[in-house]
């Protein structure tokens, strides 16, 4: 069976904690981040997905086929690292440095008191950098659910940084 879906339902949708979804669909983040995929649910069913684009799928969200099944969006557990630290400043200042590589990032609290935690794709520079700024860290399979953006609220966003500044002055020289 082939189910094509281009309909969301979102994860507000009623259907999310009472396991209706007749399909799961797992999906790493950067499958979540595509409009157009094709992928098979974990029963083997083939998935056609044509969804707008620029607009991640969530996990937990709920998409309907053309054919009436429910779908839901399952994240992947995949090869990412986890940064740890207690301390605001430390924590504040590596996610600073990374946001301004425009690294895609997931960030919590952890169990404990006070700990925090942010996680990316392993990428051994930013590791690097992270351990210097005095983060602990751990390589390990889990599912990455990167921000969607600041500018977003809902819709991916794509931002461009404008250098130009208009001067004007007015000079009115007064002469007596």
């Amino acid at each position: 069976m082939i189910l094509e879906i281009y309909q969301r339902l979102g994860s507000d949708s009623g259907f999310s904690g009472e396991n209706v979804a007749q399909y799961q669909l797992v999906l790493d983040h950067l499958q979540r981040d595509r409009g157009r995929l094709r992928a098979h649910t974990s029963d083997g069913s083939e998935v056609r997905i044509f969804l707008e684009r620029g607009k991640p799928l969530q996990v937990g969200e709920i998409l309907l086929s053309q054919c009436g099944k429910l779908v839901e969006v399952v994240g992947a557990e995949e090869p990412v690292t986890t940064a740890r630290c207690e301390d605001g400043f430390t924590f504040s200042r590596a996610c600073y440095h990374l946001g301004n590589r425009h690294v895609k990032l997931q960030i919590a609290s952890g169990e404990h008191e006070g700990e925090r935690w942010l996680r990316i794709t392993p990428d051994h520079v930013l590791e690097e950098m992270l351990e210097l700024l005095g983060l602990s860290l751990t390589r390990e399979q889990a599912v990455f659910v990167p921000e969607s953006g600041a500018y977003s609220a809902g819709h991916a966003h794509g931002h461009s940084h404008s250098h130009s500044h208009a001067h004007d002055h007015s000079h009115e020289h007064h002469h007596h």
